[in-house]
């Protein structure tokens, strides 16, 4: 086996934590593919000891990327979402349940948007992945005792956000009822799975007339969904938005939008409804 090979299969070995890493970083599925892609010409110009480097090298790519877009998304129509991750939940085994542990949730995403790049490179590579802050304050050139304050300062902010139930089975109970509701036009149905103070955020995509700001409070939102439940709840297939209940609208292989759904003390605290269709061309629907 030639170096070069050593390292490829290394890298490969490697290849679903540095995506991972990406992908909290940036939320969108693509730019954490060209993040993990630039690490590995960045390897291959390294010294071969440097594997264990590469979770700060992507960390870096992705601050710079983050950097890069923050002046675009100061423009966007209505809410910026994160990708869908999507799972259909139907496998099952210690394996599959590995693989949900390493999925960022749709909830805290959301909030990692609301943080200045660094701030979310310090939280999301000490906090979610455990990178020593010698190693995060190097990626920023700053000083380990600022990038704890960094992170500290992203942690209070994660902390204040509604902290989803992490029993999946009773998010998806809360789900079906909200379902259930909006099939049958039951505006108290509806008001009774949603929290007082719920938001519901809609990303139509960057070309969208219709996009407007989120709609807070269950009266609006319970008005909101059932404005447009006739002509879509039918098409709702229950999944696993980000490890999480949510639900796909349409055919599996072109749907139409995703939900990911916050529930938190049983009711729901936010609604993330993703239309917009780059968002869902490379939707990745586990088997």
């Amino acid at each position: 086996m030639t170096e070069q090979d050593w390292l490829a299969g290394q890298f490969e070995h490697n290849r679903e934590h540095l995506q991972a890493v990406a992908y909290s970083m940036l939320g969108t599925v693509g730019e954490a593919q060209d993040a993990v892609q630039e690490a590995w010409l960045r390897l291959g110009r390294s010294d071969p000891g440097a594997i264990g480097w590469l979770t700060t090298v992507v960390g870096r790519i992705s601050l710079d990327m983050l950097r890069a877009r923050k002046a675009r998304r100061e423009v966007y129509p209505g809410s910026w979402l994160p990708e869908p991750l999507v799972d259909d939940g139907a496998a099952d085994g210690p394996e599959h349940e590995a693989v949900l542990a390493d999925t960022v949730g749709m909830a805290l995403l959301v909030v990692l948007e609301t943080l200045s790049p660094a701030e979310r490179l310090s939280f999301v590579l000490h906090d979610v992945f455990a990178v020593p802050f010698d190693d995060v304050a190097r990626i920023m050139d700053r000083t380990p005792d600022s990038a704890r304050q960094l992170a500290s300062r992203a942690r209070r902010r994660v902390q204040a956000a509604p902290q989803p139930d992490r029993d999946v089975a009773r998010q998806r109970r809360v789900v079906d009822a909200f379902l259930a509701a909006a099939r049958g036009g039951d505006f108290d149905a509806l008001l009774r799975v949603l929290d007082p103070d719920v938001v519901f955020r809609m990303d139509l995509g960057p070309a969208s007339r219709l996009a407007h700001r989120p709609i807070v409070g269950a009266g609006a939102v319970a008005s909101q969904v059932l404005a447009t439940a006739p002509r879509f709840a039918h098409l709702a297939q229950p999944v696993l938005v980000n490890g999480e209940a949510g639900a796909l609208f349409g055919p599996r292989d072109k749907p139409i939008a995703v939900i990911g759904f916050t529930i938190a003390n049983g009711r729901i605290a936010a609604l993330n409804l993703i239309a917009d269709t780059d968002k869902l061309r490379h939707l990745t629907i586990q088997p």
